[in-house]
């Protein structure tokens, strides 16, 4: 019988945002890679049987995926599932381990090379192509970046530092900088290097990259992919397909990963944790940025005024959200980073459930009560499970709040991005760290001058958005505690605006069957990342 390693995959429709996640994400992937490759050798193939006796391995990777979208462009995508799958298929010049935020080898050979505080240059890596079979050169590097940093592309304000890029011959690229900046590899992983011929509604459908994988089909319900017969860096694929089959249900999910039908499963609900151990799976849980957050349209009334949107937050009785609805794998937020973060500060405002002062601030504000307004959701069953209890602590300080839930990509295009929205509030699930997890890349993510602070939170210009990013202009050129000191401020200041906020951070589960993986790490962001795994054979 076949051994086959089904994984389920579990998507941050929005956004998520950095030195974690290529860290996480190279590791998963390296997990899932090496386990197939370990099969293979062991098992010699589809329909035999391994040296100890064992069941047969097959020469595919089947997974289960939590979230859906149909863009994958690695210059601007954000979403989960794409997300995830670029990881696999397409490479940036260092690659961002996303179990520890560390930063491997990419289509880079070695290090960059200094030539001053505003000058590198990056030699790729000899005979690295792309899965169509071209080489990689210097001008697809450029081009790549250059598309990236576009004006209004969703990335642009994390390459802010960069003043130009330059192709030298074939195989250099040379980058010149504005200003020194400490984090100039780590933000090398950012960018996923595509053909300069691929055009921008190709790479949505399916982007061609040089990584241990390609993809051969992209469907709303599947997404296929096959080994790179071409790739030549240090993470090759394990086996010759990889299947994701997309499933938005929780339940579904469990299903299959208690029937057998996977042999991983990411972001796992805490009330099957039991079932699925008894089932034979082993669950693995990781702290992390992972959150729900509430976002404000700072525009309109009464949220302009920042008294009440500190009420919303005194309001809501996040301990017994955690307890309850969470099953306790959460963490209360003290700072915008989590705890187990290098750059965590514990910011001058904490929020815990005080009904009380909430009311207090609503009078200073001249909120009075029978306020009405629509608490919009996106539509992940975790998400959805909060939003009763915060419409009641909401409604105990005397507001009337309706809920509406919605697919992400139909929330955000028809009800916040665009001049005129009316809408009051959004609570959904983020997750930048998928970019990384240095406090730049994150504030950047959501708070630069981007579509979050302009057409979202509309937040860009208030006296807020201008003082932050003063302080995030002065962290960006510094170093060591002088820049974790304005960062501080950022966090600070944050917690005093909250034109978005976390209302926890998540604990984030994988299920594995026991004794598939011969070494795999779990992430704490979402997806699964197969780089370094290796599976017993």
């Amino acid at each position: 019988m076949e051994n086959r390693i089904l994984i389920q995959l579990s998507l941050n429709e929005e956004e998520k945002p950095m030195y974690s996640w290529k860290t996480r994400m190279a590791k998963t992937a390296a997990a899932v890679l090496a386990g197939a490759l370990a099969l293979s050798g062991c098992g010699g193939g589809t329909g035999t049987t391994n040296a100890k006796g064992g069941p047969s391995v097959a020469d595919t990777i089947t997974a289960q995926v939590a979230y859906s979208s149909r863009d994958f462009n690695p210059l601007s995508t954000s979403m989960a599932l794409p997300m995830a799958g670029n990881w696999h298929v397409t490479e940036a010049l260092y690659t961002l381990q996303m179990s520890d935020y560390s930063l491997v080898s990419g289509l880079a050979a070695g290090e960059p090379e200094k030539i001053s505080d505003t000058e590198y240059v990056i030699t790729i890596r000899d005979g690295a192509k792309f899965s169509d079979g071209n080489a990689v050169t210097a001008n697809d590097v450029k081009t790549s970046f250059e598309r990236v940093m576009a004006p209004g592309g969703v990335y642009a304000p994390m390459l802010s530092f960069i003043d130009s890029i330059t192709a030298q011959g074939d195989n250099k690229i040379d980058f010149k900088l504005k200003y020194a900046f400490t984090l100039f590899k780590e933000r090398m992983s950012l960018v996923h290097i595509v053909p300069a011929s691929q055009s921008d509604a190709d790479l949505k459908k399916m982007p061609i990259g040089s990584g241990p994988w390609k993809y051969v089909e992209i469907t709303d319900q599947q997404v296929k992919f096959d080994k790179n017969e071409y790739y030549n860096g240090e993470f090759p694929a394990q086996v010759s397909h990889m299947v994701w089959n997309v499933n938005v249900d929780d339940t579904a999910r469990v299903t299959a990963m208690q029937n057998g039908k996977s042999d991983i499963m990411e972001n796992v609900p805490a009330k099957a944790f039991d079932t699925l151990k008894a089932a034979g799976a082993d669950i693995e849980t990781v702290d992390g940025f992972n959150q729900a957050f509430i976002m404000f349209n700072t525009k309109q009334k009464p949220f302009d005024d920042k008294r009440v949107r500190q009420a919303v937050f005194y309001a809501i009785d996040t301990e017994s959200m955690i307890k309850n609805q969470l099953s306790g794998e959460a963490n209360m937020v003290t700072g915008f980073m989590p705890e187990s973060f290098k750059a965590y500060h514990k910011a001058s405002n904490v929020y815990t459930y005080n009904p009380e002062k909430a009311k207090e601030l609503l009078k200073e504000a001249g909120v009075s009560e029978g306020v009405k307004f629509t608490l919009y959701t996106t539509d992940q069953t975790w998400i959805t499970q909060l939003a009763p209890q915060i419409k009641n602590n909401l409604d105990a300080i005397g507001f009337n709040v309706d809920i509406q839930s919605m697919k992400s990509s139909a929330l955000f295009p028809t009800i916040t991005d665009k001049d005129d929205a009316d809408f009051s509030m959004v609570l959904g699930p983020g997750d930048p760290t998928v970019f990384g997890n240095d406090p730049d890349v994150l504030l950047n993510w959501w708070f630069g001058d981007t579509v979050w602070t302009k057409q979202r939170m509309f937040w860009n210009g208030s006296d807020g958005y201008n003082k932050l990013h003063e302080l995030m202009d002065k962290a960006a050129q510094s170093s060591g505690d002088e820049q974790q000191s304005y960062w501080n401020e950022c966090f600070d200041l944050l917690s005093d605006e909250l034109p978005m906020y976390p209302l926890f951070h998540r604990k984030l589960s994988t299920a594995v069957k026991k004794n598939v993986f011969s070494s795999y790490t779990p992430i704490g962001t979402t997806g699964l990342y197969f780089l370094n795994s290796k599976l017993n054979g």
